[in-house]
């Protein structure tokens, strides 16, 4: 057999993996990441200079044996993952564990935008279009979000204010984010433009943009950094349960678990969510059945522009309260969530949760120990990698053999014009369908 013919059939294997045996596979690549990370840390802490060892590698002393060998490391891989893992969530072992406070809360944070951008990326994959530019739409939303909010909190006070604000606020993010993914859409649709070059240099021309209005135009006049006024506190997503310190609400998090929801109903229970799967699985097939290629493709990057708008907006509500340049890289790391999760919008939820976990626990290692922050990232990266991995090469597998096998049943119902299988006749004896039922 050749090394060709046994990638492609790992590739099948993948394919053909339960969610199951994916989930087994996912823990098993953070396991064996680990395991690597160990070995790093360990090396590392040779190559470091240290008064005292915070790790002693020894051999066990059986019936009295003097111990082979006792060396010791500058770093402690075990206090390193808890840290990097249990700090993170707040040492739920510790036997007084409070989710309401602490780093916790910082996790769900992190948590709570991830699912934006994570879902962002996502939705235009399964159409079978490479949204690099989430950040770009993240930060127009943004923008849009704080200056219309701004405009229009005069005009309100109180709870009436929050009621009104809040939902505004999500509505001109999302509406901001759109327009700006439609761009790329609509190039690549009219003019066949490469999805991946125009989202990523729209992210430059977003950030330079922004970069001029706040420092030029919409700058706070009583502050020396880049940053807009600040919001009333009643157009900010209310503090239930956490801290003002902290920068997370509940109800933000419940409306990214609704986005997830509504993002899942749609590609999966709607005509138009069946016309982005088919065209993103096999785009010659769903062209035949009488999908117009570039009305879905537009559409998908405008809804994907959509959620990275309102990853920008829940920024601006929730964490900053204006909005400032320099905003984080949410929507790189939102490429990294949607391959985690297989582009699937539920898997995103358990995805952006263990992204946020990573993020939050890089900040607990740095201050517990001295390891240094360059490879803590190594360590982050590398668990991302591991488990990243096993479906990067299953999405590669959709691409290389999906027509032919997983996706038999998507390219039938596609050149069904959009409907799906249980609104086909049952097949004849002979093996031909009876015709969609009109």
């Amino acid at each position: 057999m050749s090394a060709r013919e046994r990638f492609r059939r790992i590739l099948d294997r993948l394919l053909a993996a339960s969610g199951t045996e994916r989930a087994l596979i996912s823990l098993a690549s953070l396991v064996l990441a680990i395991a690597v990370g160990t070995v790093i840390i360990l090396v590392a802490g040779r190559m470091t200079t240290c008064e005292t060892a915070a790790f002693w590698l020894t051999h066990p002393r059986p019936l009295g044996v003097p111990e082979l060998f006792r060396v010791g490391f500058c770093y402690d891989p075990v206090t390193v993952y808890d840290r990097l893992f249990l700090g993170a969530l707040d040492d739920p072992l510790s036997g007084n564990w409070s989710p309401l406070d602490g780093q916790f809360a910082v996790t769900l944070r992190e948590t709570t935008v991830l699912v934006f951008t994570g879902l962002s990326v996502a939705l235009a994959f399964r159409a079978g279009v490479f949204n690099i530019g989430t950040q770009g739409q993240m930060v127009v939303g943004a923008l849009a979000t704080a200056l219309a909010v701004l405009w229009v909190a005069p005009l309100f006070s109180g709870v009436v204010g929050t009621l009104v604000l809040v939902p505004f606020g999500l509505l001109v993010g999302a509406v901001g984010g759109g327009l700006y993914g439609a761009v790329p859409g609509a190039l690549k649709a009219y003019a066949d433009a490469n999805e991946v070059i125009t989202t990523i240099m729209l992210n430059f021309i977003a950030t330079g943009i922004v970069l001029y209005l706040v420092s030029e135009v919409f700058k706070d006049p009583d502050s020396l950094a880049n940053q807009t006024v600040s919001l009333p506190d009643y157009a900010l997503f209310p503090v239930v349960l956490f801290g003002e310190q902290f920068g997370v609400s509940v109800l933000a998090l419940l409306v990214a678990l609704a986005a997830v929801v509504a993002v899942y109903y749609l590609l999966e229970h709607t005509p138009f969510g069946y016309d982005i799967r088919a065209s993103g699985l096999q785009p010659a097939a769903a062209e035949y059945g009488g999908v117009d290629a570039a009305r879905t493709v537009v559409a998908s990057m405008t809804l994907s522009g959509a959620l990275g708008g309102l990853a920008g907006a829940v920024y601006v509500l929730m964490i900053l309260g204006n909005f400032q340049t320099g905003v984080p890289a949410y929507g790189f790391d939102g490429i990294t969530v949607a391959i985690l999760a297989g582009n699937n919008p539920l898997g995103v939820t358990v995805a952006a949760f263990l992204f946020g976990v990573l993020k939050s626990g890089t900040t607990v290692v740095q201050f517990a120990t001295d390891v240094p922050p360059q490879l803590v990232g190594v360590l982050r990266g590398l668990i991302i990698l591991f488990v990243a991995m096993p479906e990067f090469f299953r999405l590669l597998g959709r691409r290389i053999a999906g027509p032919e096998r997983e996706s038999e049943r998507e390219a039938t119902v596609a050149t069904d014009g959009g409907h799906d299988t249980e609104h086909r006749a049952p097949e004849t004896r002979d093996g031909s369908g009876g015709g969609p039922r009109r």
